[in-house]
């Protein structure tokens, strides 16, 4: 793997001696926030870069994809390791954009710390308050970034304002603009308000419980000593500072960097990780010690034209080593019985070359200890969330929950070669992406892509057509109807051939009845006196159930009826289980012409949660889905579930209409439901099915 020594770089390296060395942190914000461009700043500030990349020329460290350099927003997670005062800092680039979302929760895994990246002339939307809330749930020490000082409409003291309105008393400024440069509260003036307010906030957190009396007496408190408080209090998540930083003309980047190798925690007290053995059995939390057994995780899977399948990996326990032998296990089903994408496996493999990433630059790595992120090439079988540990002891880490994929995209191959690549084209972009979802149906015959949306389909798309070679169109999604009989019919179903030789002779007569929805099918003999032989009362079934699977009008598959055999005449030569299945379909399309045949479509149970200011909004836009509603109830924080039944049709582009309607605020769970009788206008519009 190349070492970093681009147009724009200084070498640099990027081992350390112990974990105490190395900081983590993942900007995380919405889009057109700037964390790629503060990025480059924070680069440029630490003499990484001697000259910051752009979004608009294309040529930033983190944005390295085609289509994010085509679209200027980033849609994967970026490592980009930088240099100060001695520490190695792993800044950990996300995309801001919410089909990416499964990105933002693989940064988050690997990170020690969550920066918050605000625009200082934009709002918080509802996204990044769930963000924080997310963080929250599972301790995940926050800071706050106010950037884009420069601009026009630039409001620091308002987006302050409104970061503690969204995130909570707790988030405290420490370094703030002044006089068209940036100040660091711990070292302003006595009198500053700012300074006192904050300086008050550290000390109610302090652990010497005497520091508040004597700062309260007119006592000196020593800044170095606020620091460690200060550090403790946002390792805990009890506090959250909030510092100003231009990405422009690099207001605030130093201290940015001074926070975070002595403000932010370091990876011993990242919250300990859920380790058990290949049997279930816990195995205790890993340690976060460099010479303890090793245990790490892979947070981000891609493929590389030259070196193949590239894993992300933090280290959480124990040290990595070029060229050894590892366990990967990948256990979802132990965790998430749900999630049918991601095949559980256990093997043994040879780790290859060690690197530490430069987003898409690698510099050669001699060893990774605990608390570090390297890339490791040549692991054939790990995909995202797997677990490496040392093949005499091999441990599985509780995966991060993933996001679900609810917005269907059905594909078709172009060519019977691009049909043989399909499948593992599909394997391999699955193993990189958890948060997708492949469903090759059998009722419809589609392979239908479930993605988090429009942009995180198109990456999809531009991956199986340009990285693995397969030419896909996208086409309309299919729903699975059935059909079923709303009145009662007779069929006569006669198959006679004779044509020399051994013939066939089969002729049945049947009745079908309508079920109540839901009750399947039954089967009904009452044949007297032999005219059907006992034989062939099975064959009729089978014949029966083979046409209901075809369909009789549509080509959809039959449910709920009751077919009664009634009646038929037999051969005793020319009589076969072969014909008398042949007289069953017939006997059972002839009835459909009899009688009267509905389509059904499939309903699915949704649950929306919203800010309660939306249900209206919401609950009027299910209904014009021909939905039902069941429901709504309280989900905490002024938000209300929305529960409703709807049909799968109308749920088609539902995840991209709903995020319009709520600004990004409304999450979507749907389970299926049941089936119901589709209404006559629609069903005349349903083509048929060859």
């Amino acid at each position: 793997m190349a070492e970093h020594h681009g147009a724009r770089g200084t070498s640099h390296r990027l081992d350390v001696s112990a974990p105490e060395k190395i900081r983590n942190v993942v900007l995380v914000g919405p889009s057109q926030s700037g964390k790629t461009s503060l990025v480059e700043a924070l680069l440029l500030a630490s003499g990484v870069l001697t000259r910051a990349g752009t979004i608009a020329d294309q040529n930033t460290v983190s944005d390295f994809d085609d289509l994010e350099r085509l679209h200027g927003r980033s849609s994967a997670l970026a490592v980009v390791p930088t240099t100060h005062s001695g520490f190695k800092i792993n800044l950990l680039d996300t995309p801001g954009y919410a089909d990416f979302v499964g990105e933002v929760r693989a940064g988050l895994r690997a990170a020690d710390c969550a920066l918050f990246v605000i625009a200082a002339n934009e709002q918080i939307d509802e996204s990044t308050r769930e963000l924080w809330r997310e963080c929250a749930t599972v301790g995940m020490p926050r800071a706050v970034a106010v950037t884009k000082l420069d601009h026009a409409r630039a409001d620091f003291d308002a987006t302050l304002r409104a970061a503690r309105e969204a995130f909570g008393d707790q988030v405290v400024p420490v370094v703030v603009p002044k006089d068209g440069a940036v100040t660091g509260l711990f070292t302003g003036t006595k009198d500053d308000d700012r300074r006192a307010a904050l300086i008050e906030a550290v000390i109610e957190e302090s652990e010497d419980e005497t520091l508040m009396e004597r700062y309260l007496a007119g006592e000196q408190v020593d800044e170095d000593l606020l620091v460690r408080d200060l550090e403790k209090a946002v390792a805990s998540g009890r506090l959250h500072p909030v510092l100003a930083v231009c990405a422009t003309d690099g207001r605030g980047c130093t201290e940015l960097l001074d926070l975070c190798v002595r403000g932010f925690p370091a990876p011993s007290e990242h919250p300990a990780q859920e380790c058990y053995r290949l049997n279930g059995a816990s195995a205790g939390n890993v340690s976060g010690d460099p010479e303890a057994p090793l245990v790490a995780e892979v947070v981000k899977t891609s493929s590389d034209p030259y070196l193949g399948r590239v894993s992300i990996v933090r280290v959480f326990s124990g040290t990595l080593l070029p060229d050894t032998p590892v366990h990967v296990s990948g256990h979802f089903s132990a965790f998430f019985p749900q999630d049918a994408g991601h095949e559980d496996h256990d093997e043994d493999e040879r780790i290859g070359a060690l690197a530490h990433p430069f987003g898409q630059h690698h510099q050669q790595a001699a060893r990774v200890l605990a608390g570090d992120i390297a890339v490791v090439g040549r692991l054939s079988r790990a995909e995202t969330g797997d677990t490496l540990s040392g093949p005499d002891e091999p441990r599985v880490l509780r995966p991060w929950t993933m996001p679900v994929g609810l917005l269907p995209v059905a594909i078709e191959v172009m060519s019977r070669s691009d049909e043989d690549k399909l499948s593992p084209a599909l394997s391999r972009l699955r193993a990189e992406d958890p948060s997708l979802r492949i469903e090759q149906s059998a009722e419809t015959g589609q392979v239908v892509l479930w993605v988090m949306g429009e942009a995180h389909a198109e990456q999809a798309l531009d991956r199986l057509r340009n990285r693995y070679g397969v030419a896909v169109e996208q086409r309309e999604v299919l729903v699975p109807l059935r059909e079923t009989f709303t009145s009662p019919a007779k069929g006569h179903g006669r198959h006679v051939k004779q044509s020399g030789g051994h013939g066939q002779y089969a002729i049945c007569d049947i009745e079908v009845e309508p079920l109540p929805q839901g009750a399947g099918f039954e089967f009904v003999d009452q044949v007297v006196g032999g005219v059907v032989p006992r034989q062939f009362i099975g064959s009729v079934e089978k014949g029966v159930r083979a046409q209901m699977e075809r369909g009789v009008v549509r080509g959809h598959p039959v449910v709920d009826i009751r077919v009664t055999l009634t009646d038929g005449k037999a051969h005793s030569v020319d009589s076969s289980d072969a014909a008398f299945q042949s007289a069953g379909a017939l006997a059972l399309r002839e009835a459909a012409g009899e009688g009267v045949i509905a389509l059904l479509e499939p309903y699915d149970e949704v649950v929306v949660v919203v800010p309660t200011p939306h249900v209206g909004a919401v609950m009027s836009d299910l209904s014009g889905r021909r939905g039902r509603l069941l429901g709504t109830e309280e989900a905490g924080g002024d938000r209300t579930s929305v529960r409703a039944s709807v049909p799968q049709k109308e749920l088609l582009r539902y995840p991209i209409d709903l995020r319009a309607l709520t600004h990004g605020a409304g999450t979507l769970a749907r389970t299926f439901a049941h089936y119901e009788q589709m209404p006559e206008d629609l069903a005349r519009r349903v083509p048929g099915r060859s």
